[in-house]
């Protein structure tokens, strides 16, 4: 059967034709080809906020005021204005229609932080199926705060983290979580992560995973706590030990000399350290000696496996931290153990790294692996939509790209591995980003790359800020004639005169709708250029 590509006949087939089981959605994502954000209004007239991204179902715009103490949330519209001429799509748009408020409608503003906490503006993350939202405010950073009451030496500490659960519907503060003189990494939201109700967030500083989860009614409950004890009444056990070896002490004879009288001068005894390593360090451990043992069947063997790869780096395995976790499920975790100056550092990927896979309901540490392991990257190679975990009510989230569902971005990724020099530092370069950072990439349709081409280093689904160019980026169709459907150009019209002012972009595509802001602003806390893009 003949067929053509434009809206016409594709709409006509659809008509006639059923799509083969299982891909009604992807045969309808192939209108996108056609309807494509081509217009754009450059250097709008808009507020002067920072603007964060929309909402997975579409229905929100969330942005922050410049200074970083109220949410303001837009509901995006679409643009309507009269036309009196007979060839409208030639005619320029009339000034009013050119205004940021005639895509997007104004529906509150929220004061969220206190007069010394601040918004953190990369920290968002989206309960679709209650339309909650969690946003993050804290103070300031202390970089050189002492290590007490079993704080992590080396890891900063913040005095107040606040995190806010909001009703967007109406803005509504349903509930709030405070955590005191502790580290969460906001930024990227890479210390939370959320999958459906289940809440996981990081305390680097006391190295706990706290569980909460998001009821109905907004509230936020703790499910249990994973660090220093596993199980809920580990705490219990631990307790009672200790107090029956207080009780033995106290019936020793009474003739037993005191250490710390010296000719009748009692002389304190320094604070010892908990003897104990935290119960999921004790499970790590574990694993590993019973991995390597099980190696080994010749008992002489087994003893030179332990001493060489258990015991000689044993004192690695005990200093190691976690750095990042990520639900699989709703019972196990991934989580990324590595040193402490990894774990506060900008970039880890000099760092060397560890994952396990951790059971929450049987408190067990099922698999561990290096970095370079290669059947980790296996795993990812095949099954990498398993790492990203889209909310279950999330239909749109199941087509974001990935080389585990499109052909294309497989390619991409089987070319870098060819051209790599080493295998061994290419499996780290790729594996650096595991675990994923939470709802970090955006569901549009544009960014599907079995519809269209573009260049990744300029633009991608990632929620990432980019270096900016002056030249547009194109969107080519994937499937012939692989013709150019439209361009995205950050910044004004004409360009950027000073070419030594280093520039940045973001861009912010709406779920389903052909709607996309491209932000470009500069160092020096000027106002940001906003170009909207849409479909004329």
């Amino acid at each position: 059967m003949f067929r053509r590509h434009n809206i016409t006949a594709r709409i006509f087939e659809r008509q006639i034709r059923t799509p083969s089981p299982g891909t009604s959605v992807h045969c309808a994502r192939r209108f996108y080809e056609n309807i494509v954000p081509g217009s754009t209004i450059y250097d709008v007239e808009c507020p002067d906020h920072s603007f964060r991204k929309f909402t997975e179902d579409g229905k929100y715009l969330i942005s922050f005021s410049r200074d970083h103490q109220d949410l303001i949330v837009y509901r995006p519209t679409w643009l309507s204005f009269s036309c009196k001429q007979e060839d409208c799509d030639s005619q320029d748009l009339p000034v009013k229609a050119k205004k940021f408020e005639s895509f997007f409608t104004r529906l509150y503003s929220v004061p969220l932080a206190s007069a010394s906490e601040l918004i953190c503006k990369d920290f968002f993350l989206y309960a679709e199926t209650n339309q909650f939202g969690l946003f993050a405010t804290s103070t300031a950073q202390i970089y050189d705060a002492p290590a007490t009451g079993g704080a992590i030496q080396g890891v900063p500490s913040i005095e107040k983290i606040t995190f806010h659960l909001l009703r967007l519907e109406d803005g509504v503060v349903l509930d709030e979580r405070v955590f005191r003189n502790d580290y969460i990494n906001l930024a990227h939201s890479m210390g939370v992560f959320l999958f459906d109700d289940l809440l996981a967030i990081v305390s680097l500083r006391y190295q706990r995973i706290h569980i909460l989860q998001i009821r109905d009614s907004g509230s936020l409950v703790d499910l249990r706590a994973i660090g220093e004890f596993c199980r809920e009444d580990d705490e219990l056990f631990l307790n009672s030990s200790a107090q029956t070896i207080s009780s033995v002490d106290k019936r020793a004879p009474e003739h037993m000399p005191m250490n710390n009288a010296v000719n009748g001068l009692h002389l304190e005894q320094p604070a010892q350290e908990n003897p104990f390593l935290t119960g999921i360090k004790q499970r790590l451990l574990s694993f590993i000696v019973r991995g390597i043992q099980s190696e080994e069947k010749d008992e002489a063997m087994r003893i030179q496996s332990l001493k060489k790869k258990f015991y000689f780096h044993f004192q690695d395995y005990v200093d190691l931290i976690i750095w990042k976790v990520q639900f699989l499920d709703r019972h196990h975790l991934l989580i990324k153990f590595g040193s402490v100056d990894g774990a506060v550092s900008r970039n880890t990927d000099s760092h060397p790294a560890f994952f396990a896979v951790y059971n929450m309901e049987s408190t067990e540490i099922i698999a561990f692996y290096q970095m370079s392991s290669d059947e980790l990257y296996s795993l990812f190679e095949q099954f990498c939509d398993h790492f990203h975990v889209p909310s279950k009510s999330s239909l749109h989230m199941n087509f974001i790209s990935s080389h585990s569902n499109n052909i294309h971005a497989l390619e991409q990724l089987r070319s870098s591995k060819n051209k790599a020099t080493s295998f061994s530092l290419f499996i780290k370069k790729v594996l650096v980003s595991l675990p994923f950072n939470c709802q970090s990439q955006s569901p549009s349709p544009y960014f599907d790359q079995s519809l269209f081409r573009f260049d990744e280093k300029l633009i991608s689904a990632v929620d990432r800020h980019r270096q900016s160019t002056d030249h547009p980026i194109k969107f080519i169709l994937r499937r012939p004639p692989h013709t150019l459907k439209f361009k995205i150009k950050p910044g004004p019209e004409a360009g950027v005169t000073d070419c030594r002012t280093k520039r940045i972009s973001s861009f912010l595509f709406h779920p389903t709708l052909p709607l996309a802001l491209s932000i470009q602003q500069t160092l020096f806390l000027q106002p940001a250029v906003v170009n909207i893009h849409f479909r004329r």
